[in-house]
C-alpha cells in the first residue's frame, strides 16, 4: 500500500492540550493499520508561536522527530530547544509539551505507541 501527499486526512486542532494557536495535523497511518499498537502516526505542524500544551502519557509512549524548524520542548520539568534532526523520547508516566518559537513553520513526525 502507498498513500500519497495530499491524501492524509488533516485536522486543525485549537489549542491542542491547552496550547496555543493551532495544530495541523496529517495522519499518515491509522490505528489499524499500527496494527492496534498504537494511536498516532502522523505530520504535526505548528506555526511560530503555536504549541502542543503540557500532557502526560499514561499507558503508551510518544516521540517526536523534528523535520523543520524550532521548538522549545518541554521534557518533564526541563526546558529544552529542538532544532532539525533531533528526536525526542516521552515514556508512559512522562509528560511533555512543544513549542514553535522559530519564524518558520515547525514540523514533526509524532508516533504514538502504547505501552
Amino acid at each position: 500500500m502507498i498513500k500519497r501527499k495530499g491524501s492524509y486526512p488533516t485536522e486543525n486542532a485549537e489549542k491542542m492540550r491547552g496550547g496555543d494557536g493551532f495544530a495541523k495535523i496529517e495522519r499518515l497511518l491509522t490505528p489499524a493499520e499500527l496494527n492496534e499498537k498504537g494511536r498516532l502516526y502522523a505530520i504535526l505542524s505548528l506555526e511560530p508561536g503555536s504549541s502542543v500544551g503540557y500532557h502526560v502519557h499514561e499507558g503508551e509512549m510518544e516521540s517526536y522527530y523534528i523535520i523543520s524548524g524550532e521548538a522549545e520542548y518541554m521534557d518533564n520539568d526541563e526546558k529544552l530547544h529542538l532544532l532539525p534532526g533531533d528526536t525526542t523520547h516521552t515514556p508512559a508516566g512522562s509528560g511533555h509539551s512543544i513549542k514553535c518559537i522559530g519564524d518558520s513553520t515547525l514540523t514533526v513526525l509524532a508516533l504514538i505507541l502504547y505501552q
